[in-house]
């Protein structure tokens, strides 16, 4: 390894967030994935954890290789049989969930402060999140649209979900902890 290569990977470690974690429950198209995938390394969102309880399952690290970038190989991949193993295990880790639904009880985004510890949800691109899900919700958000379209691509709705997450960090910046640093780069180096 270079040590430019070295340098750029010690940077990009520094700078992964803490207490975000994105959640995809049956995502049907594995190209959808990789575009969040893709915008989670270049937001520095390391935990990323897919459902597949639903869909057909895929390996978030086989596929999408050329719309990810590759970005797959850098973050830390989870996967879960059914949204109640993922829902039961981030409560144990006091997470709160955050998810994009269209009912009178959301709450518009600018209007939204994101929790210290949020689990970012997205639904499955037809049928949206599960009524299990949807129940779970901590926090209800809605993205403010002028069109006539009431809904946008679930990978653009990540990406914007996930920068208003780090703009309102970027004051006060939770990233993660030395020794995680030094274990994304040893797993990193290998790769």
């Amino acid at each position: 390894m270079t040590k430019e290569r070295e340098q750029k990977l010690k940077l990009v470690a520094k700078q992964r967030q803490k207490n975000i974690a994105v959640i995809l429950e049956d995502l049907h198209d594995p190209h959808n994935a990789a575009a969040i995938l893709r915008t989670c390394d270049a937001f520095g969102v390391q935990d990323v954890r897919f459902i597949f309880e639903q869909e057909k399952p895929y390996n978030p690290r086989r596929v999408g290789k050329i719309s990810s970038s590759s970005a797959n190989k850098w973050l830390t991949i989870k996967t879960y049989k059914s949204t109640a193993e993922a829902l039961l295990e981030l409560k144990k880790e006091k997470f709160k969930n955050a998810e994009t639904l269209l009912n009178s009880e959301s709450v518009t985004l600018s209007k939204i402060k994101f929790p210290e510890k949020v689990a970012l949800w997205l639904g499955n691109e037809n049928r949206g999140l599960s009524p299990l899900a949807q129940n779970s919700a901590d926090l209800k958000i809605k993205i403010p649209m002028r069109g006539l379209v009431q809904s946008l691509n679930v990978s653009v709705t990540a990406a914007i979900l996930i920068y208003e997450i780090t703009r309102q960090r970027e004051q006060e910046p939770q990233l993660i902890s030395k020794q995680d640093q030094k274990n994304l780069l040893e797993t990193w180096q290998n790769k």
